[in-house]
């Protein structure tokens, strides 16, 4: 089978994966409502370890400027910081509005982490069917904990379950878009920056929106069980790093 249906068929199984959160809608809304902050405590740590484990590795292999790579970092950190004031402030003047901002700042992030994602797997199409095989699974394997924590992030910040699931989706078929473009401008894209400006877009998420949302309880025992679920998320991205 040539590449190009090769790349749109792991695109497309890819996005599809997405879809791990319509798991939760068979799930009572009552048992939900207390398995989402475990879920925003594996979002957290997923996303701090995709972050360090993942992408700044690569970003690092990737670019002869280490220092470069931490500013581009530090950019996706200050950039989200910024974007998350302005929608407090957006939000400020329209009482009305149900959803958070961190909605908005997991969608963009996902959607950006997606498209760098696409962009890997279908430039190892594009050098090898198996390598793009092999890249694929390995994506996948920390993709589908993420996709979980995001679903329940997106809850968590008032979205509805349905509406949550269909931006989810949405937002995973960039993959498919940055898989395409790597076939289209095959060897001509620099991902060098792109890749640590999502790490920092990942850490601020983590840092300053998830972890703040797991501390609010009294309750020593959810403490102890958000923190343990926080560094399950963490230890499975560096697995995943390990077998890689």
């Amino acid at each position: 089978m040539p590449v190009l249906p090769w790349i749109v068929v792991a695109g497309l199984a890819m996005s599809a994966l997405a879809l791990v959160g319509s798991a939760a809608l068979l799930i009572p809304e009552r048992l939900f409502s207390r398995i989402v902050l475990p879920l925003v405590a594996l979002a957290a740590g997923a996303l701090l370890g995709g972050a360090m484990f993942h992408m700044l590795p690569e970003a690092i292999a990737l670019s002869d400027d280490t220092r470069s790579v931490f500013a581009w970092c530090v950019a996706g950190i200050v950039s989200f910081h910024v974007l998350e004031q302005f929608l407090h402030w957006h939000h400020c003047h329209r009482p009305v509005s149900r959803h958070r901002p961190l909605g908005y700042l997991i969608l963009m992030a996902d959607g950006l982490h997606n498209l760098i994602g696409g962009l890997a797997v279908g430039s190892a199409f594009v050098v090898d069917i198996r390598l793009g095989i092999v890249t694929w699974l390995v994506a996948a394997a920390h993709e589908i904990p993420q996709e979980l924590g995001d679903f329940g992030i997106l809850v968590h910040s008032g979205w509805s379950a349905p509406r949550a699931l269909f931006y989810n989706v949405v937002s995973a078929l960039t993959f498919l878009v940055g898989a395409l473009l790597a076939y289209a401008f095959a060897g001509r894209i620099d991902v060098a920056v792109l890749v640590p400006f999502a790490a920092g877009n990942f850490i601020y998420i983590a840092l300053a929106d998830l972890l703040p949302e797991i501390a609010t309880t009294s309750v020593t025992r959810d403490k102890l069980f958000y923190i343990t679920t926080f560094i399950a998320g963490t230890l499975l991205l560096w697995a995943v790093a390990q077998m890689a």
